[in-house]
This record gives C-alpha cells, structure tokens and sequence, in this order.
C-alpha cells in the first residue's frame, strides 16, 4: 500500500513555511475562531492544514487504486492518455509536461478521474478509464469524490459568506449537475536520491480551478511565500490534508482570496529514496462559468478590485472550460514551441524566473 509505508521522519535542517492549521468538524459547526483561522489562511498565503476532514479511509483506498493502475503495462495505460487537446481526465505519461519556459519535462505519472465521470458511472461524461479504475469506480473513487465535495463545498460556503456575496452564490458557480473540471488525481514519483538541487518534479504553478484538497505521506511540496523569492518546504502532518486555493476563487473574490505558486521537488534528506505517492480532489467551476470577479455582487469584492491597476486578469472574459483548457494544452510537451508556450499556461500569479 503506497500511502502507509513507514518512512522516514521529514528532517530538522530543511527550511519549511508551517501553514495554519483548521479544524473541518469546528467548521462545520460554525465555529467562529476556526472560520477566523481559515480566512487567515486563505487571504494571506492561501494554504492550510486540514484536520478530522473524514476521509482517511477512502484516501488509503485511492492510493490503491493507483497503485493498481501505475502497475500496468506502459502500452495499456496509454490507451487511456489525456491527449494534447487539453482535457486534463485520463492518464499522463512522466515528460508529457513541460515544468518550465525552457522545456525541461516532468517526472510524475498519474491518473485522473473526472468528477462526472465517477458520479454518472457506468456512464460516460468525458471519457474511459483503464480497468483498474473502472473496478473500484463504485467502491473507492466514488466515495471517495463525494467526501471531497463535501468538504470543499463547506468551505465554498464559508467564503461566500465572508466575502458578503447572496447566499449560493459560489454553490451556484460549481452545481453537482453541470459539467467541470473537477477530477481526482493519483500521482506516483519516483524516487531521487543524492538530490542536491532540487528538481521540479511539477513546475511552478497556481492551481487551475476553486479548491484542491491534497493527501501525501512525504515531503516534496514547496510554497513560495508572498514577498520572498524562495522555496519552502511544507511539512507533511499525518492525519492533516493540505487544502490550498486555485485560480477561479482569486479571481470570484477580486484576489482577496490567494491562489498562491507552489511546485512539487523530489523529498528532502532520507525520504528521496521513496517513491512519493500524493492525492488530490480538485474542485473546479462548472464549465459555463465565467471567470470575472464578482465585483457587483460584492461590496468586499468590488472595493478590492477597484485598487487594482490592471484589471484584466478579473475580467478576461474566459470561461472556466477555456482557462482550464488552456492551462493544460500549453503545459504539454507535444505542444511546446518555446518559451511563448508556456506563458501561455500560467496562472495568476505567473512570475517567468519561478520554475
């Protein structure tokens, strides 16, 4: 089981950033300090830990999946590939993405099962699966994604209301029954000894949609802190998931809420010669969504766009569909044609010298 071997504590001599740390269950019963601890986090670094969230068991089943489906023949699971077009569902091979304006690729491999299709299943919204997936649809993913949304949503609601938008108002921009980007992700790293500059295994990014809700067992994770221009780790807590904010709700809040840049390296000290399992529930806006700050609906939000010089990237006109499709087309090697390419991935917070 990929997620429960006993690895070796994260080391004392690395730099980390610790993030705050909320409580899912005080939450959800309103708790007024917690939701305070939880605005903290999300307006000023945009990350945090996340405890007694639930889902632990239906985590440790997930990785299983992976594990299942990464032990396939290359050639099977490329039957499966995400493709060039832009759709992220599906499985993608280590090097189909670029982690840099220059070119260099990626080290990971993973699957990712889209939240329509594990819902509607054994119908097809977007696109099959390999076997794998498809045995533990019903039993594990499933599950596993209606605990994810669960939680995300609660958090979804928790900031409509702080930001002072009518009630539903985010609820309403990620509805269960429209088509999204939504999708979980099993990721499998392989292991890199002797390290000594760190090499992004996943480039630095801000994350495409509203809310990702991370489990991983060992370090690699890295924040660049808001003034700073250095990489910190963030150290994995057993039982806490991180939780971080993406794009959509930097832009929805009029950049009050921080979708922050972060990459993924290989595990410091004696945890690089792991391989490094992790698992993601992404929750995206709906496909239709538009991506504009929510300024009229807001006071809060259109105060805090006002203060902004450039505004474009709050009213760049895209739908959700296209800013995700976008972000993933010009990420993959095939498409690459230079340094224009990969721009033409980033986020809201791109900055070219992060990689």
């Amino acid at each position: 089981m990929p997620g429960l071997v006993d690895f070796p504590p994260f080391p004392d001599d690395v730099a980390t950033h610790p993030l705050l740390v909320v409580d899912y269950q005080l939450l959800k019963a309103g708790d007024k300090n917690e939701i305070d601890t939880l605005w903290k986090a999300a307006t000023e670094l945009g990350f945090w830990y996340l405890k007694n969230h639930g889902v632990d068991e239906q985590v440790r089943e997930m990785f299983d999946m992976g594990a299942e489906t990464m032990a396939l023949p290359l050639e099977e699971k490329m039957k499966f590939e995400q493709g060039d077009d832009g759709m992220s569902f599906g499985y993608k091979a280590a090097g189909a993405n670029a982690t840099d304006e220059k070119g260099n690729l990626d080290t990971v491999e993973f699957i990712n099962v889209a939240k329509d299709d594990a819902l509607a299943y054994p119908s097809v919204v977007h696109r099959s699966y390999p076997p794998t997936v498809n045995a533990r649809m019903e039993n594990t993913i499933r599950p596993f994604i209606q605990k994810s949304l669960e939680v995300n949503n609660t958090l979804l609601e928790i900031f409509n209301d702080r930001l002072g938008l009518p009630k539903g108002t985010l609820t309403n921009k990620h509805l269960l029954e429209e088509p999204s980007g939504s999708e979980s992700r099993c990721i499998k790293n392989p292991p890199k000894p002797a390290v000594t500059e760190p090499k992004a295994a996943i480039g630095a990014h801000t994350d495409f949609g509203s809310l990702s809700f991370l489990h991983n067992r060992l370090g690699g994770l890295q924040v660049m802190v808001p003034g700073t221009e250095t990489w910190q780790y963030v150290k994995p807590i057993p039982g806490h998931a991180i939780c971080n904010l993406g794009d959509a709700m930097s832009i929805f809040s009029g950049g009050i809420l921080r979708s922050n840049l972060h990459r993924v390296v290989p595990p410091p000290g004696a945890q690089s010669h792991y391989e490094r399992w992790s698992l993601v529930f992404f929750t995206r806006p709906g496909y239709s969504q538009r991506l504009e700050a929510l300024a009229e609906e807001s006071p809060m939000v259109g105060e805090a766009v006002s203060k902004v010089n450039d505004k474009s990237i709050y009213f760049s006109g895209q739908t959700s569909q296209e800013w995700f499709y976008r972000r993933v087309k010009n990420q993959r090697t095939r498409n690459q044609k230079g340094p224009e390419t990969w721009r033409a991935s980033r986020g809201t917070e791109h900055r070219p010298e992060a990689a």
